[in-house]
């Protein structure tokens, strides 16, 4: 299991999504208005907006802060965000990928250049990491979905790439473009999805011990804190006695 998902499974075990709950609603509702924003406000029409809705829901955020969201994107007073990614390498020589969506680049640029520089890594130039990654669409289910057969084969006739199953649940990958229709496709086979979402899916990983593994931690840690930043993703493999110690 590559990084992104076994960082996902780190954030569940340590409870950060809870303790973090409030800042995760606000960075998803500036999705939601953001993708409203950029194409029709009804989600039905809008792929990039059902997707973020769909992702919204699955964090168990309130129908109404959602409809505030997309609300917000029609009305002439809403904030203009640049999208923009930022590469860098981080402790161990482990390749970070950045997504920032902010109103004041300069600001936001200084900021991660700063936290990278606080924690062991440095910002390089856009490109400089991003041929250690591949854009996929990322499609969870929980256990309950089925058996790992079942969900496979779910998956495949959705038209999605792969599925990988363990005891805390499936991850199915697809190609990036493929995104909402394998995630409708699932829906209608498997119910509802934990979590429907684009990644950066690292296609070469960097081994990092139980220090390299703290160093990097506190560094994420450190940019997820950050209201600009929506996602933080890095190629690390780790072993399981060392992320059993974090």
């Amino acid at each position: 299991m590559a990084g992104h998902s076994k960082w996902a499974n780190i954030q569940h075990r340590k409870g950060r999504q809870d303790k973090l709950r409030s800042k995760l609603f606000s960075k998803l509702a500036k999705e939601i208005t953001v993708a409203a924003k950029m194409g029709d406000p009804d989600p039905d029409k809008n792929p990039r907006l059902r997707l973020a809705v769909k992702e919204a829901k699955s964090q168990s955020v309130p129908k109404d802060v959602i409809d505030r969201a997309i609300k917000k994107s029609q009305g002439g007073d809403a904030e203009n965000y640049d999208e923009i990614r930022y590469e860098g390498y981080g402790p161990g020589g482990v390749a970070v990928i950045v997504e920032a969506m902010t109103d004041n680049k300069n600001r936001t640029a200084s900021t991660v250049r700063s936290t990278f520089g606080k924690n062991g890594g440095n910002l390089g130039e856009t490109g400089s990491v991003g041929f250690m990654f591949e854009r996929k669409g990322e499609v969870t289910y929980g256990v309950d979905a089925g058996d790992a057969d079942t969900v496979f084969e779910a998956a495949i006739e959705a038209g999605a790439e792969d599925c990988e199953s363990s005891e805390e649940g499936h991850i199915i990958t697809c190609v990036d473009s493929d995104l909402n229709e394998v995630s409708t496709a699932l829906e209608t086979a498997l119910g509802e999805s934990a979590s429907t979402k684009l990644i950066w899916q690292p296609n070469m990983t960097t081994e990092l011990d139980l220090d390299g593994m703290q160093k990097l931690m506190k560094l994420i840690d450190a940019l997820e804190d950050d209201d600009d930043i929506q996602r933080v993703t890095a190629n690390f493999e780790a072993s399981d006695e060392v992320l059993a110690q974090l």
